[in-house]
């Protein structure tokens, strides 16, 4: 069953400091395991009932229940995608395109349970076959801890484009 983000936190980040750092260091470390290709331990930073979203263009807003989503993948398809785009059958990524993820702006908000609602607004450079392409936009996360160490339970990356053009598509991991 898919569960929805909740909203971006409006008022100050409620955690202490310490946690907003811990935070960021962990989407920092993401982002340097997405640019290197390193999709097999970037997935070990799910639990086993994690999800990764990415909303239409048209419905940022969307519930993952009725609305269609560019990407809307459970563990098991998230574990496909991965497996795919390390593959020659991967047309899109072979070679794999040169990536630069680029977070700011990092907000915190405890949720109760050892869940943290965590948005952060992105930046991703894909340079490949002398095309270059930038998607912004704002991720919307869940996150779990597990004996010191985050997990997602839902990752979203919400774009703030008003369509997919010039780039068409998404083949990278926003």
């Amino acid at each position: 069953m898919a569960t929805q983000a909740p909203n971006p936190p409006t008022a100050p980040a409620d955690v202490p400091d310490s946690l907003v750092r811990s935070v960021e260091r962990f989407l920092y470390e993401e982002a340097e395991l997405l640019d290197t290709w390193r999709l097999h331990e970037w997935l070990e930073l799910f639990t086993p009932h994690g999800q990764y979203q990415v909303p239409s263009t048209d419905r940022p807003d969307g519930d993952p229940t009725r609305d269609l989503f560019l990407i809307q993948d459970d563990r098991f398809l998230l574990e496909q995608r991965v497996n795919s785009l390390l593959t020659r059958a991967a047309h899109a990524e072979y070679p794999h395109s040169r990536t630069r993820h680029m977070i700011t702006n990092v907000r915190v908000r405890d949720i109760g349970g050892g869940r943290l609602a965590v948005t952060a607004n992105f930046t991703v450079f894909r340079m490949r076959s002398g095309n270059f392409d930038t998607y912004v936009g704002q991720y919307r996360n869940v996150l779990v801890q597990d004996e010191g160490a985050f997990r997602y339970e839902i990752r979203k990356a919400v774009l703030d484009l008003d369509a997919l053009r010039p780039h068409g598509k998404v083949s990278v991991i926003l």
